[in-house]
C-alpha cells in the first residue's frame, strides 16, 4: 500500500494564531462550481442507462441489495433503506468485507445486487462481485469511470451505469463531495421513477411510515387529533355574551361553538370577535346574544379529513384561523380541531 506520511506532533496539533474563517465570498465560488459540476452530470448522462437500471430493480425476482466501500458504501446505505420503504420487495444494504465472511449467504439466485464506486476499482467490490455472481446475482455497477480497462467493476457487471463527473468540489480535488451527491441524486430519482411506475399511493407509502413527521402526515386524521365531548366550548345562540365568558375561556379553543338543541353547528364566536364586539359596542355588549355577533359562515372539516388538510384549511386565504369545528353530513358537530392541537401532535 506504500508508505503514509507520519506527522509529527505540533502537525497533528490545532492551528495556533488567529481563527479560521469562511466568508461568503468563499463559498460562493465552491457553490458555483458545485453547480457546474451536477450540470455536467445532467447533460451528460446516459438516459438508456438510467432506464435499464430502473427496470431491472422493477423487474427483480428476488431482494435487491445496495453494496459500497466508504462514502459510497453510506450512500449505497441510504438507497437500500429508501427503496425497502416502498414496500414492494426486499431492499437491503449487504457491507463488502462482511459479505465476504458469510453475510453473502442472505444472496440467492435472482436477486440484484447493485455495486456503488466512483472509481470502479474498489479492491473490495471486485472480490465480492464473483462470489455473488456465483451464487446466481444479477450485478449492476454505478461508477464515475466509464467502462474500459480503467473500470474493471463495470467488465464484472450485467450493467454498468456511467454517472458522469466533471470533478471534486475539494482543494485536491479527491475528496468525494461531488460524487457522492451525483449518486444520491441519480439513486433517488430512479427510486422516484419506481415510485411512479407501480402508482404507489399515500396509503401504501403511509403503512411503511407510522412514526415521525412523515407518518403523522400521511396517517393522522382529524379523530385522532380533535376535542370533543365535554371538552367543546358550546353555547346557544340565545345565550349572552357576557354569559359564556368562562365557556370561551375555559376550554382552550379560543372559541364558542354556537349549535341549536339538536346540536347542528350555527356559528362561531371568538375571542377576537369578543374584544371587536367591546370595541364598538361598549356597555350595550351586556344586552346582546352571542347568536346576534357569531359568524354564520365558519370554515368547518369533517373527521375523516387528514389532520394535514385541516392544518392547510386554517392556513388557506384570505385569513388564517385557529381552529375548525368538525361536523358531519348532517352538519352535527362532534368536535374542534385546533392548530395548537395540530402543532401538539407533531404535525
Amino acid at each position: 500500500m506504500g508508505s503514509l506520511p507520519v506527522l509529527s506532533s505540533p502537525e497533528c496539533a490545532p492551528p495556533q494564531g488567529p481563527r479560521a474563517k469562511v466568508a461568503a465570498s468563499d463559498l460562493a465560488p465552491l457553490f458555483d462550481a458545485q453547480r457546474r459540476h451536477l450540470g455536467h452530470f445532467f447533460e451528460n448522462l446516459d438516459m438508456s442507462q438510467a432506464a435499464a437500471f430502473a427496470q431491472a430493480l422493477l423487474d427483480a425476482p428476488g431482494a435487491v441489495f445496495f453494496t459500497g466501500v466508504g462514502k459510497s458504501g453510506i450512500v449505497a446505505r441510504k438507497l437500500a433503506q429508501t427503496l425497502a420503504s416502498l414496500g414492494f420487495g426486499r431492499a437491503g444494504f449487504l457491507a463488502p468485507v462482511d459479505a465476504l465472511h458469510g453475510d453473502i449467504g442472505s444472496v440467492f439466485p435472482g436477486d440484484v445486487l447493485v455495486l456503488l464506486s466512483k472509481s470502479g476499482a474498489s479492491d473490495e467490490l471486485l472480490a465480492l462481485a464473483p462470489c455473488a455472481r456465483a451464487k446466481g446475482a444479477h450485478l449492476i455497477s454505478l461508477t464515475s469511470a466509464a467502462s474500459g480497462a480503467d473500470c474493471p467493476l463495470a467488465a464484472a457487471c450485467d450493467l454498468n451505469v456511467h454517472l458522469p463527473l466533471q470533478g471534486e468540489v475539494c482543494p485536491f480535488g479527491l475528496a468525494p463531495v461531488t460524487s457522492t451527491a451525483i449518486q444520491m441524486v441519480f439513486g433517488d430519482t430512479v427510486v422516484a421513477a419506481i415510485m411512479e411506475a407501480r402508482r404507489l399511493t399515500r396509503d401504501q407509502y403511509a403503512s411503511n411510515h407510522p412514526a415521525g413527521k412523515i407518518g403523522k402526515t400521511l396517517i393522522f386524521k382529524v379523530k385522532d387529533v380533535m376535542k370533543k365531548q365535554n371538552e367543546l366550548p358550546l353555547c346557544k345562540e340565545s345565550d349572552m355574551i357576557m354569559d359564556q365568558l368562562t365557556e370561551l375561556t375555559s376550554k382552550g379553543c379560543g372559541c364558542l361553538l354556537v349549535v341549536d338543541d339538536e346540536y347542528h353547528l350555527i356559528g362561531t364566536f371568538t375571542d377576537g370577535d369578543l374584544r371587536r364586539t367591546l370595541k364598538a359596542s361598549g356597555p350595550a355588549i351586556f344586552n346582546l346574544t352571542v347568536g346576534e355577533m357569531c359568524n354564520r359562515n365558519p370554515r368547518t372539516i369533517t373527521a375523516d379529513a387528514m389532520a394535514v388538510e385541516a392544518m392547510e384549511k386554517m392556513e388557506s386565504p384570505p385569513s388564517p384561523v385557529q381552529f375548525l369545528p368538525v361536523v358531519d353530513e348532517k352538519n352535527i358537530v362532534s368536535g374542534i380541531i385546533t392548530l395548537h392541537g395540530l402543532v401538539s401532535a407533531g404535525l
